[in-house]
C-alpha cells in the first residue's frame, strides 16, 4: 500500500535547513531507529525545494541528511532538465551530489552522457568523460553513432553562468573525428542569448581578394545585443561592421554602419530602422540607408544592414495611424542612386506627403462611400519640382435584377490642384517653365454582368458571363501632358487585369477620360476537379485618346483585345496565360504565361513576359519616343525553376534568361538538409547583369549548423 510521509532532518551542524523537509511516496517504507535510516521501496518519488527525484529504492540518513538511491534513478530540476542515472547519492536539499553513470536531457532536445558526475552548489556540474549532442538516437540501433556529437575528457555544466564546458574535446560526425579543440565552450541549450564568437565569414572575390571575417556577437542587456565584425581582404583593406539592436517596450530600434576601403579611398555605410507605438492607433518609425558607392555595397554586401535594392537606397521618416475603415500616414523620402547609370539629382526627395483613405459601411440605401486624400512637396536637384493635393471619392450603390443579371452604379470623382517649377525638365519635359492649375473629373460608371450558369451533370458545370462596363466621363488627352506634371503614373501595362476601372494609369496625374465601354466574356468549366477559366475583353471609346502611346494598345477607339485563362486539370498542376493582341493583325503585344506543376516531392515552376515596349524609358525624353529609342525594344525573359522537398532534404533551383538579347539574366540553386540536431545549406547564385560596369557576380555559400553550439561557413563572391 502507498504511503506519503514528510520527514525534517536531523541538527547537523546548520548544514541542513529544517525548513526544507524531504517529502516522498513509496510502495513501501521501513524506518529504522537506531541508524536513523529510512528506506522507501517501489515506485519511489522524493521532492524538496523543486527537485524531484525517483527511484526503485531511496535511502534517506537524518544524521547526514543524505538521500541514497538505486535503480532506475531519475532527478528533475526546477529548469526543466532531466538527469538519470543507475546510483545517486544527495544532500544538501539535493543540491549536491554524485551521480554514477549520467544521462541527462537538456532543452532544445540536448542530451549529454557522463561516466559520472559531482554538483555542487546546485549549479555546477563537474563531469568525468562526457558526451553531448541534440541528434536524437536511432531507435532500432541505439548503439549506432549520432549525426554529431561532442566527446570530451571532461566538461563542467555551469548552471550559474548557463555554459557547458569542455576539455580535450572532438568533434565527431557519424562516429569519426573532424575536429579537435583543446578547450571549447558553448551555452546551455536553455539559453537565448550568449555573448561571444560566432562563426567566421571567409573566401574570396575578385574585386577584393581573399577575405576573412570573425564576428564577435555582444549581449549588453535583456533589451539590446550588438555583432561586431571585423574584416581583413587582401586586394582593398580591412573593413569594420558593427549591428546594434534594442527593443523597448513600445517599439524596436537598429542600428548599423560599417567602415572599408575600396577604389583607393575610405568607404562606408549606413543604415537604421525603428518603429514606435504610441499607442494601438498610433505609431511611428523611420529607415535610414546611405553607403558612399556602389562599389562598397557591391563588394561588401555581406553588411546585412542595407535594406532594399542596391541600385537606389531609400529613406523615410513616417508616422501613421490606423481606424476603423480608415488609415492615415505622413512621411518624407529620401532616395540616394549607387549605381553609374542613375543620376541622383534626378531622383526625387519627398518632403513630405500625406495620405488620407476612408471606406465606409453600406448606408441606408446600400451604397457605400469611400474617400482617399492626399497632399506632397516632391523637390528634384535636376528635373521638375512638384507640389500636388488631390482627392478621390467613389460612390457604389449594387443591386440585382430580376433575371440574375448584378448591377452597379458608381460616382467617382478626382480632383487635383498643381503647382510645379522646372516643369520643362524631366520626366515631363513641357515647354512652359514652370505651371500653376487645378483639375477635376467626374464619372459615372455603370457596370453589368449576367451569369448563365448550366449543370451537365458527368460534363461538370459550366458558366457564361457577360461583363459589361459603361463609363461617361468628359474627354480628356494629350493636354494632360502641357498643363500636369506626372509623378505617379509613369507605368501601365494595359491587360485583362485593368480592363473595368476608371483608370488604366496607376496613379492620378494622368487620367482616362471621354465617353467609352468595357465589354468581355467570362467562361468558367467546372468538371471533377478540372477548372478553366477563361476572359476575353476589348475597350471601345467616342474618341482617340492620344494621351496613350501608340504601343500601348489603347491610343486607338478601339483598343486591343486582352484575354486570360487558367487550366487547373488537378490539384498538382496549374496553368495561366495572359496575352494584348493587335485589333486588326491579331499580333501578340503583350503575354504572359505562369505555370506549376508537381508536388512538395518534385515542383516544376515556369514564367514567361513579352511586351512590345518598355515603359521605363519612354519618359527619358521628350514625347513622342523616336523610333530607334529604347521604348520601342520589347522586353522578352523567360524563368524556369525546380523544387523538391524530401525530408530531411530541401532543393530548389532556379533561372532566367533574356530572350531580346539572347543573354542570361540570373541562376542558382540551394540545398538544404536539415534535421533536429544539424543543419546543412548550401547555395550558388551567379548574377550576369551589370552593376556599376562590373561582370556580374558569383555568390557561393555553406552553411553548417550544429544546433545549440554554433555555425560554420564558407563564403566566397
Amino acid at each position: 500500500m502507498a504511503q506519503v510521509n514528510t520527514i525534517a532532518p536531523a541538527k547537523s551542524g546548520g548544514q541542513i535547513d529544517k525548513s526544507a523537509p524531504v517529502t516522498f511516496s513509496a510502495d513501501q517504507v521501513d524506518y529504522d531507529k537506531d541508524k536513523s535510516l529510512v528506506t522507501a521501496t517501489g515506485h519511489v518519488e522524493a521532492w524538496q525545494n523543486g527537485h524531484v527525484m525517483r527511484a526503485d529504492k531511496i535511502t534517506f540518513d537524518r544524521n547526514t541528511g543524505v538521500a541514497a538511491a538505486t535503480g532506475n534513478v531519475v532527478l528533475m530540476e526546477p529548469d526543466g532538465e532531466v538527469m538519470f542515472a543507475d546510483y545517486a547519492e544527495m544532500r544538501n536539499n539535493m543540491n549536491d551530489g554524485i551521480l554514477k553513470d549520467l544521462r541527462a536531457v537538456l532543452q532544445q532536445n540536448g542530451k549529454m552522457a557522463a561516466n559520472g558526475a559531482q554538483r555542487t552548489g546546485g549549479a555546477i556540474n563537474e563531469l568525468s568523460k562526457v558526451v553531448y549532442t541534440t541528434c536524437n538516437i536511432c531507435a532500432k540501433d541505439p548503439t549506432r553513432p549520432p549525426l554529431w556529437q561532442i566527446r570530451a575528457s571532461s566538461g563542467v555544466q555551469d548552471a550559474e553562468h548557463q555554459k557547458i564546458e569542455y576539455k580535450d574535446a572532438t568533434l565527431e560526425m557519424f562516429g569519426v573525428p573532424v575536429a579537435y579543440f583543446p578547450y571549447f565552450w558553448h551555452a546551455d541549450p536553455s539559453v537565448k542569448r550568449e555573448s561571444g564568437i560566432l562563426p567566421p565569414v571567409m573566401g574570396t572575390s575578385s574585386n577584393i581578394g581573399f577575405f576573412y571575417g570573425q564576428p564577435y556577437y555582444l549581449v549588453i542587456d535583456n533589451q539590446s545585443d550588438a555583432t561586431i565584425l571585423p574584416m581583413m581582404t587582401t586586394e582593398t583593406g580591412p573593413q569594420l561592421d558593427v549591428e546594434y539592436r534594442r527593443r523597448f517596450n513600445d517599439g524596436t530600434f537598429l542600428i548599423n554602419t560599417s567602415l572599408g576601403y575600396v577604389d583607393q579611398q575610405p568607404q562606408g555605410s549606413f543604415s537604421s530602422q525603428g518603429q514606435f507605438a504610441f499607442n494601438d492607433t498610433w505609431r511611428w518609425g523611420f529607415d535610414v540607408n546611405r553607403a558612399t558607392s556602389t562599389d562598397y555595397v557591391r563588394d561588401f554586401h555581406l553588411v546585412e544592414g542595407l535594406t532594399g535594392d542596391q541600385n537606389v537606397l531609400t529613406s523615410n521618416l513616417y508616422v501613421e495611424g490606423f481606424g476603423e475603415g480608415s488609415y492615415t500616414r505622413l512621411d518624407s523620402k529620401l532616395y540616394q542612386g549607387l549605381n553609374s547609370a542613375i543620376n541622383t539629382s534626378t531622383l526625387p526627395i519627398v518632403l513630405p506627403r500625406y495620405q488620407y483613405s476612408y471606406f465606409g459601411l453600406p448606408d441606408s440605401l446600400g451604397g457605400r462611400l469611400s474617400v482617399s486624400t492626399g497632399a506632397f512637396n516632391l523637390v528634384r536637384s535636376t528635373g521638375t519640382n512638384t507640389r500636388r493635393a488631390s482627392l478621390t471619392v467613389d460612390y457604389e450603390r449594387p443591386f440585382a435584377g430580376l433575371l440574375g443579371d448584378q448591377w452597379k452604379v458608381t460616382l467617382h470623382g478626382d480632383a487635383a490642384a498643381y503647382d510645379a517649377n522646372q516643369f520643362d525638365q524631366l520626366p515631363n519635359y513641357a515647354q512652359q517653365r514652370s505651371i500653376s492649375d487645378t483639375r477635376a473629373l467626374p464619372q459615372l460608371g455603370v457596370d453589368m454582368n449576367w451569369p448563365f450558369a448550366r449543370d451537365g451533370g458527368a460534363w461538370g458545370t459550366q458558366l457564361i458571363e457577360p461583363i459589361i462596363q459603361v463609363i461617361f466621363a468628359p474627354q480628356t488627352g494629350a493636354s494632360q501632358l502641357r498643363r500636369y506634371p506626372n509623378e505617379d503614373s509613369l507605368d501601365f501595362e494595359f491587360t485583362d487585369a485593368n480592363l473595368f476601372g476608371f483608370n488604366r494609369f496607376t496613379g492620378i496625374d494622368r487620367l482616362d477620360g471621354g465617353t467609352r465601354a468595357n465589354a468581355a466574356m467570362h467562361g468558367a468549366w467546372y468538371l471533377g476537379g478540372v477548372t478553366f477559366d477563361g476572359l476575353v475583353g476589348q475597350s471601345y471609346r467616342t474618341g482617340v485618346n492620344n494621351l496613350f502611346p501608340e504601343a500601348s494598345g489603347l491610343h486607338d477607339q478601339v483598343s486591343d483585345i486582352v484575354a486570360r485563362g487558367t487550366f487547373s486539370p488537378s490539384p498538382w498542376v496549374d496553368f495561366t496565360y495572359r496575352t494584348r493582341l493587335d485589333k486588326n493583325t491579331m499580333q501578340t503585344h503583350f503575354s504572359e504565361a505562369v505555370t506549376s506543376v508537381g508536388v512538395d516531392k518534385f515542383r516544376l515552376s515556369g514564367g514567361y513576359i513579352y511586351t512590345n515596349f518598355n515603359p521605363f524609358y519612354y519618359y527619358d525624353q521628350p514625347s513622342p519616343a523616336p523610333a530607334g529609342n529604347n521604348y520601342y525594344f520589347p522586353r522578352n525573359e523567360v524563368s524556369l525553376a525546380v523544387s523538391s522537398k524530401w525530408d530531411p532534404y530541401r532543393f530548389t533551383g532556379y533561372a532566367r534568361r533574356d530572350l531580346a538579347t539572347n543573354q542570361m539574366v540570373e541562376v542558382g540553386a540551394d540545398a538544404i538538409y536539415e534535421d533536429e540536431c544539424f543543419i546543412f545549406d548550401s547555395r550558388l547564385y551567379r548574377r550576369y547583369t551589370s552593376i556599376n560596369g562590373d561582370n556580374g557576380a558569383t555568390t557561393i555559400l555553406f552553411l553548417m549548423t550544429f544546433k545549440t553550439i554554433g555555425q560554420f561557413g564558407y563564403r566566397a563572391l
